[in-house]
């Protein structure tokens, strides 16, 4: 049996978990600078199955320009340079020693536009995600028994107003992500 502030907490761990899965995504994001975080998204097939690549090998960024990724298996140094190169982050590492130098090319006005366009579409899958979250927790409550309509009607204005923080939030990281693409 659920209760109304079960179904709110509920309704704010989804909403929570969009919003993470939101910043995760824009970190992701390259702007000028060089950012680990950058290569979450790499995926290497390594011992036969896809594997993040911070589990294969170690990123740093030794300079603003530069990523390092050292592998724990040199003899996986090809896959993942190949892994980086076909990532949709139009990256050319090159190989040293085994060491895997992934320069970071300058962005341009189209580029970080594209970027900009990429962060809105981010932004609003987190948005639905939201709105997801805010539905679900309204029907949950409409189909409570044996409770009375203020709390209800109370629930919801709380969960609104839980959406609408949630919803200032990601407008809030987006123009920090769009301000940070877009300086040069």
């Amino acid at each position: 049996m659920s209760t109304i502030p079960q179904i709110v907490k509920d309704s704010r761990a989804s909403m929570d978990k969009s919003l993470e899965s939101s910043k995760r995504e824009l970190a992701s994001i390259r702007t000028g600078k060089a950012s680990v975080s950058l290569l979450d998204t790499v995926r290497v097939d390594a011992y036969g199955q896809s594997l993040p690549l911070n589990q294969v090998a170690s990123v740093s960024a030794p300079e603003p320009r530069l990523l390092t990724v050292t592998p724990w298996d040199k003899g996986q140094v090809q896959v993942i340079e190949k892994a980086l190169r076909e990532s949709d982050l139009g990256l050319n590492p090159m190989t040293q020693a085994g060491t895997i130098r992934v320069p970071l090319p300058a962005l341009n006005e189209e580029r970080r536009r594209d970027l900009v366009k990429v962060v809105h579409k981010l932004a609003e899958e987190a948005r639905i995600g939201i709105r997801h979250a805010r539905t679900e927790g309204r029907d949950k409550l409409k189909k409570l028994e044996k409770v009375s309509e203020d709390d209800v009607k109370h629930a919801e204005k709380d969960m609104q107003k839980m959406h609408d923080d949630f919803m200032a939030r990601i407008d809030e990281l987006v123009k920090g992500k769009e301000a940070e693409i877009m300086e040069v």
